[in-house]
């Protein structure tokens, strides 16, 4: 999954980026408004963390500028704690969630979860399917119950695929939403993170769709 940080505040967007990071997902940063929504509307992103306060072109002025235009992704709004009109005018311009500064990094977290999860259709921090179980809130992965260890890389890509599981998905879509922007990026390492994958999950779950990319499946019952 991968993340947009928009905040000038460098100390805040280090913050910022490395508890992303530690909670798997891939991120991209910008530190004034021009800069974000230019990534914004260029790179597809699973959800955005905004500040309003940004030189060159403000938070509300780039997000109604993505909504305008058809950006869907999921935002997540900083605000100052004082000022509730920024609040009443993020949401009106098509912020989904707002957090207000000072803010404990936990909220920040736990918030961008639920937009991400309710932007794939999902209700809980769990997602499962056949044997395979994922709780997003701990970037715990268990297979029947038995904890198994995955890379960052192999992480995401499990997570991106239960969020999307029964569809297919393109290496090219995956290798847009598994790395940042700085990666050296090649769709052929997805073939090598499925097959890493296939055999830490042993379950047969991720099928092969040849000539369109992959597709998470649960396995028949009793298969």
């Amino acid at each position: 999954m991968r993340v947009l940080v928009v905040e000038d505040d460098h100390d805040l967007s280090r913050q910022l980026g490395t508890a992303l990071r530690e909670a798997g997902y891939a991120v991209d940063t910008a530190f004034d408004g021009e800069e974000g929504h230019f990534l914004g509307d260029t790179e597809p992103y699973d959800a955005v963390v905004l500040d309003i306060g940004l030189p060159r072109l403000d938070g509300i002025s780039v997000l109604e500028r993505w909504r305008r235009d058809g950006r869907a992704m999921p935002v997540l709004l900083l605000t100052a704690r004082d000022r509730w009109s920024d609040k009443v005018a993020g949401i009106d311009a098509g912020a989904d969630d707002y957090v207000a500064k000072p803010f404990h990094m936990e909220e920040v977290l736990a918030r961008l979860r639920a937009l991400v999860r309710r932007a794939a259709g999902h209700a809980s921090n769990d997602i499962t399917c056949g044997p395979v179980r994922v709780d997003t809130r701990a970037s715990r992965v268990t297979v029947d119950g038995t904890p198994v260890k995955l890379t960052s890389h192999e992480y995401r890509l499990l997570v991106y695929l239960l969020m999307h599981q029964g569809r297919v998905v393109s290496r090219s879509e995956l290798t847009e939403h598994l790395y940042d922007q700085d990666f050296d990026r090649d769709s052929n390492t997805i073939e090598v993170f499925v097959g890493r994958l296939r055999k830490k999950l042993v379950a047969d779950v991720i099928e092969t769709v040849r000539g369109l990319g992959y597709r998470l499946v649960a396995p028949p019952e009793g298969g």
